[in-house]
């Protein structure tokens, strides 16, 4: 008689056809029924060989069968899998598995699922909410956010509900227990004197575009960076939210909107599109905002929240998130008069009740001023006036110059009195930084011309990326191919000087490269 195989190694077998076949529990389907993977050799010795690499790679899945009485951290890791995972997002993912492995399953999942109680929940959200917390309990203390303690209940409510519809339990246990009350938070918000001035820093800074976008519109970050050409449609103003970038696992990946909802068409006004036109002409990348170090993938969504803060700190305005910019867009918005239905549609909410319910202070502030503005003008009523602060007149907003250029702008120095030099060395398909360079009589036409020599460069290097061209710059510095030029057509000139001023070139440049083209020459006419 053939030993019988331990738990857990799995199953071996001859088929007729003499062949071995090993099979492997690697899961369990919503009925509990076992999902098995098979491997097949010519001989006994080698079918164990290839189960043993099929388990390494799939584990050692404890079998267990779904029934009332199983354990409440098996049920809840079973729906997880099963119900959960396949169908949420991977920050959704990571937020679930902190919840169910951090702290559910040490505190409730040696309770058999049947015999889970309402005060074993009460006791558990209390114990989360008052000593809770696993990390940052120096600077956060020992208790997590009411927020925290509410995502959790909804999770194992979920969880708890599904073992309801198998028939697993009568009903919820976690039903009527008392939550710790909604945080409302304040928010804050950028006065229209704030705005101008980061709106001018922006500008300096080169994240005009991008946050002007989102003042304008109110997209969440992950939508914003999302965004292609291929969403816009120059012609209406209509901007496509349909995608978005999310953090996960240290990688930014590309999914669906938040909700339904969020898939949604706004009109953009026409100065924005103007705008976006104008920026588009430097942009060559599918994306509206891409990575100026690698234009294929977004800007990182930590840069952006580096950005705006030093942006913020330079144009003297409060420290805010990213959202709270999306913020700020839907109080202009309702202070000027837009309906919460249309706010709703174009922010993305689910409902007019979600918009209501985040921003009821400010619709509760614009009733309190209707109400005093009826009283004034058809009550007549005395109504205490505001006291209003009197502001000196408001000073034009200087941005703050930084000592270094905004990264993508190039390089510009002065060479003497009467010649500028402006130099782009961005980092070509091949790996390589090639470097070119423009010169002028001032440094306004320098920039100009450093402008035009920069979008020409991206052009190139975006045909390269595409296919659309294979020849690589030759590495020459185009100041070396001018004097190439000139000593070929003037080869008994030899004062330095004079050819500078001839080619409107720096002394320092025809010396740099004077020698070298000599020579170059010389063998040229050698050979």
């Amino acid at each position: 008689m053939a030993k019988k195989r331990k738990n857990g190694q799995g199953t071996v077998r001859e088929r007729k056809d003499g062949r071995w076949e090993g099979r492997h529990i690697v899961g369990y389907d919503e009925n509990g029924k076992p999902k098995t993977k098979s491997v097949l050799a010519k001989t006994k010795a080698e079918c164990i060989e290839k189960l043993k690499k099929l388990q390494a790679e799939y584990g050692e899945v404890s079998p267990f069968k779904i029934k009332p009485d199983m354990r409440f951290g098996d049920w809840i890791n079973y729906w997880y899998e099963n119900h959960s995972k396949p169908s949420i997002r991977p920050t959704t993912q990571k937020g679930y598995e902190e919840w169910i492995y951090v702290h559910t399953i040490p505190a409730l999942g040696h309770i058999k699922l049947n015999k889970l109680t309402q005060a074993d929940c009460q006791k558990f959200l209390n114990e989360m909410k008052a000593n809770g917390r696993k990390i940052h309990r120096d600077t956060k203390g020992p208790g997590m956010s009411e927020k925290s303690v509410r995502s959790c209940y909804h999770m194992i409510r979920m969880a708890l509900e599904r073992a309801v519809k198998d028939g697993l339990i009568k009903k919820n246990p976690i039903l009527g227990v008392k939550l710790p009350p909604t945080e409302q938070k304040e928010m804050k918000l950028l006065s229209m004197d704030e705005i101008q001035r980061f709106l001018i820093q922006a500008k300096e800074e080169g994240m005009y575009e991008l946050f002007l976008l989102e003042l304008t519109t109110g997209l969440r970050r992950g939508e914003i960076l999302a965004l292609t050409w291929d969403d816009l449609n120059f012609k209406t103003g209509e901007l496509h939210i349909n995608k978005q970038f999310t953090p996960a696992g240290g990688k930014i990946i590309l999914c669906e909107p938040k909700t339904k909802a969020a898939f949604r068409t706004i009109v953009l006004p026409p100065p924005m599109v103007e705008l976006l036109k104008e920026y588009k002409k430097g942009i060559f990348s599918p994306l509206m905002f891409p990575s100026r170090i690698k234009p294929e993938q977004p800007i990182d969504p930590g840069y952006v929240r580096k950005r705006l803060q030093q942006i913020l700190q330079r144009a003297d305005c409060k420290k805010v998130r990213f959202h709270d910019l999306r913020h700020t867009f839907v109080t202009m918005s309702l202070e000027h008069g837009m309906d919460v239905k249309t706010l709703s549609s174009i922010i993305g909410h689910v409902s007019s009740r979600t918009t209501l319910n985040i921003y009821s202070h400010i619709t509760s502030e614009m009733q309190e001023n209707a109400a005093a503005n009826i009283d004034r003008g058809i009550a007549k009523a005395e109504v205490e006036e505001k006291e209003t602060e009197t502001h000196a007149e408001t000073q034009v907003f200087e941005p703050v110059k930084l000592p270094r250029r905004r990264p993508g702008t190039g390089y510009i120095k002065q060479l003497n009195d009467h010649l500028w030099e402006g130099r782009y060395s961005p980092v070509w398909p091949d790996g390589k930084k090639h470097s070119r360079n423009v010169y002028g009589r001032t440094q306004e036409e320098t920039e100009a011309k450093l402008a035009d020599l920069i979008i020409q460069m991206k052009a190139e290097i975006a045909a390269l990326r595409s296919g659309k061209a294979t020849e690589y710059p030759d590495g020459v510095s185009p100041k070396k191919k001018q004097l190439a030029a000139y000593l070929i057509e003037n080869p008994g000139v030899s004062n330095k000087s004079y050819i500078a001023r001839q080619l409107g070139m720096a002394i320092t440049t025809v010396h740099k490269y004077y020698d070298e083209v000599r020579a170059e020459l010389a063998a040229l006419a050698v050979s």
